[in-house]
């Protein structure tokens, strides 16, 4: 019986922490992609009333939906999750984000080819040896 209860409490405490690391990344990417609209001149609305909530709410979250009014496209995303906020940007904002994520890619690359993989050594398993 106390096994049981042992081994119940050890398999709900696995999934609880896993369930809250994927959160912790979840709310990580948010953060990063929220700054990068931020740095493209998108503007920030947050959602202060429940109309407002339920309006971002009812939108894909996370992700840039294109709109056209009176002829101009404008970006929206939106995140009632973390920020509970909407972020709005033009054509030209919406360039600079592109920018920046296609800049932070080749930084990434190059970093990443930067990296002397065989000064590590084998790794064993058919791993860069």
């Amino acid at each position: 019986m106390q096994h049981t209860i042992l081994k119940t409490t050890g398999i709900l405490l696995f999934v609880v922490t896993t369930l809250s690391s994927c959160t912790m990344i979840e709310k990580s990417n948010a953060s990063s992609d929220e700054k990068k609209l931020a740095a493209a001149g998108f503007m920030v609305k947050f959602a202060d009333t429940p109309e407002k909530l339920a309006h971002i709410t009812s939108m894909k979250q996370r992700t840039i939906l294109s709109h056209i009014k009176n002829g101009l496209v404008f970006y929206a995303y939106a995140d009632a999750e973390f920020c509970k906020c909407l972020y709005m940007g033009t054509e030209r904002n919406y360039q600079e984000y592109a920018k920046l994520n296609l800049e932070l890619q080749t930084a990434e690359m190059n970093q990443d080819a930067a990296m002397n993989w065989n000064s590590w050594g084998g790794w064993g398993g058919g791993y860069y040896y």
